[in-house]
């Protein structure tokens, strides 16, 4: 069948875009080869990520399915979307019409040889990322839920894009991506000029602007359609293999997807410049788009790929490709295969690994990872809030959702169709409907909706006593590690945090509510300590972030963790003001927990003085963690 030509009419042209050179190329070789899994575009706002991916679209081969001939689609995944929208679920329609089981598709079947496009894919729920991404991994969707066992052909180009500044994506769900890309508006004047030039052309007249574009947008798409015919007769030798092999395994990246996601996507670059062979060029462009995200395995590590180390890497590889190339040498007799050799051809030796000069001990250390603040870190205790909530997907706190499961049905509007409570009801009125055989005779009347429950994502704001009865080393390190243990739990749990530091004669909000929980890290660096100990002014500020944070988000509700010893100084009625600051805390309906930071053998106990006046819980310092103490920690209702 003759290939279609794509329109390119409508959209701001591909060919048009300036600059972000590297993104445009992932994007094509995803285009060329959907299973290297997906683009993630990390960026500021105003980068021209979205205006980018939508230009993609129109450069993809037209699609032939049994309906006739159409253009690839693009499909945008919205982040409230249910997983019923995402996979497919029953046509309810059906079921109450005919009383025929029948599958109704998702979005992800609407994709097909198109792109699906998720903005703002760091706040999609964390379920949903996963599916995403198995379905551009495999190619295909498998549906199994209601009664229904379904198929279909998935394969799209994945585009998600992010604001680091408004939350990072955990490190499991960023292996998950192929390739990753950051994007930065540029800092050369002329080219900054061109790009507004360009824009404001656009908007004057975008049919004539795109007519401008469209040669060579229609040259890119013939590039694409030839690279995918190439695709399967390039070669990928096992030289190149081992250079792949062997850059991972410097990086120390966890798993085997870094590896076959390098060897597709150097395999795809060589198609796309029309080689017959993948050579150590094409790797080192895959590596690029491979390895910066992978090496971030810590909510708390800093993302990317250093040049110099990225350079000395390779030329490991280099060797080891070319060593492995080689004759592999002849066994001693009775040898077991695979055994190397020694110097002499006997024995390998013991202290080789070991010997910098020796074999092996040319090979470069695994990159170092960045420190943290410095402390002790642990697996925290849960400390959530009571009751039961209607706030954003996490993993902290009771909530009703549309995603959680289902726990009762209702008559009122609820989460999804309750299918065994719509059945009870009209099962009821069969009687009084006449019915006394066949098919169930059904009625708006019966239907139920579906309580869900789940768990919710909270705004935790932490309150870090930082005066000088604090400042002691060993405490301040103590304190230290626990509260970057918190914020790696809130991260985990999905919460957005905000933290107050509490010295001198105020408290400083040292970082307002915000999802990128790794920023609380960095400020938490820079944390400086002695002086008095205000509490007050510490427990009236949280007051402030949280009641201002409730008309942002009504939803999100709040827990307060306070790290102190109770010590609360500058002025004879300091403790007593700090216990009023605690009670009108409390009045505002915020849940709290204290960690009681005081240590020595004499205990005076006035942490736990703020805590009951906080109507909170309570936990000591050394009970934080989640190894030393079972149980669940949660705040006073």
């Amino acid at each position: 069948m003759d290939q279609v030509r794509p329109d390119f009419s409508w959209g701001f042209p591909f060919s048009a875009v300036v600059g972000q050179d590297r993104l445009r190329l992932a994007l094509i070789l995803c285009a060329v080869h959907p299973g290297i899994g997906g683009v993630l575009v990390r960026g500021e706002k105003g980068t021209a990520k979205s205006t980018v991916v939508r230009a993609l679209t129109a450069l993809l081969p037209a699609v032939h399915d049994e309906n006739g001939t159409r253009p690839a689609r693009l499909i945008e995944l919205p982040v409230g979307a249910t997983e019923d929208r995402v996979v497919g679920s029953l046509d309810l329609e059906k079921v109450l019409r005919d009383g025929e089981r029948a599958f109704q598709p998702g979005l992800l079947s609407a994709a097909h040889q198109g792109v699906l496009y998720v903005d703002e894919v760091n706040l999609l729920h964390d379920h949903l990322v996963d599916v995403l991404l198995d379905a551009a991994a495999m190619g295909r969707v498998h549906i199994e839920r209601d009664g229904i066992s379904h198929s279909h052909a998935a394969r799209f180009v994945l585009v998600g894009t992010m604001n680091p500044e408004e939350g990072e994506l955990r490190p499991q769900l960023l292996d998950r991506f192929g390739l990753a890309v950051d994007v930065a508006a540029s800092r050369e004047v002329d080219v900054r000029m061109e790009v507004v030039r360009r824009r404001l052309d656009f908007e004057r007249d975008p049919a004539r602007f795109a007519e401008r574009y469209a040669e060579q947008d229609a040259a890119l798409a013939d590039a694409i359609l030839e690279a995918r015919d190439r695709l399967d007769s390039v070669e990928l030798d096992d030289v190149e293999l081992r250079r792949i092999s062997s850059l991972c395994a410097s990086f120390d990246v966890d798993g085997m997807r870094a590896d076959l996601v390098l060897a597709r996507t150097a395999t795809a670059h060589a198609a796309w410049r029309g080689a017959g062979a993948v050579t150590a060029e094409d790797v080192r462009v895959a590596a690029e788009l491979t390895l910066p995200h992978r090496r971030r395995r810590d909510p708390f590590d800093e993302p990317g790929l250093d040049e110099q180390q990225l350079d000395d890497a390779l030329r490991q590889a280099d060797e080891d490709a070319r060593s492995g190339a080689e004759e592999p040498p002849e066994q001693e007799p009775g040898t077991p295969p695979g055994t190397p050799p020694g110097p002499d051809g006997g024995d390998t030796d013991p202290e080789g690994p070991d010997d910098p000069d020796g074999p092996g001990g040319g090979a470069p250390a695994p990159p170092e990872r960045p420190a943290g603040p410095t402390g002790s870190q642990f697996t925290t205790k849960l400390l959530e809030v009571p009751g039961v909530g209607e706030g954003a997907p996490g993993r902290r706190s009771r909530s009703r959702s549309s995603r959680g499961r289902a726990v009762r049905s209702t008559a009122e509007q609820g989460h999804g169709l309750h299918l065994v409570g719509t059945l009870f009801a009209a099962a009821e009125r069969q009687v009084a409907r006449g019915r006394s055989a066949g098919r169930m005779i059904l009625d708006s009347a019966d239907l139920r909706g579906a309580i869900r429950e789940g768990r919710e994502g909270n705004l935790v704001v932490f309150v870090v006593d930082a005066s000088g009865s604090m400042a002691a080393r060993d405490r301040l390190s103590a304190v230290t590690g626990a509260v970057v243990s918190l914020l790696r739990d809130a991260y985990q749990r999905r919460d957005k945090v905000a933290v107050i530091t509490v010295r001198g004669r105020a408290a400083e909000l040292v970082l307002p509510p915000t999802s990128s929980v790794d920023i609380a890290v960095r400020r938490l660096r820079g944390m400086k300590t002695g002086g008095k100990s205000p509490l007050a002014e510490g427990f009236l500020r949280a007051r402030e972030v949280v009641l201002r944070e409730r008309l942002r988000d009504p939803q999100r509700r709040a827990l307060v963790v306070a790290l102190t010893d109770g010590r609360a100084t500058g002025g004879k009625d300091a403790l007593h003001r700090a216990k009023v600051a605690a009670g009108l805390l409390a009045d505002s309906s915020v849940a709290s927990v204290v960690v009681d930071c005081e240590t020595g053998v004499v205990r005076l106990g006035l942490a736990a003085e703020l805590a009951r006046r906080l109507r909170g819980g309570y936990v000591r310092l050394g009970e934080l963690s989640a190894q030393q103490v079972a149980g669940v920690v949660r705040a006073a209702a």
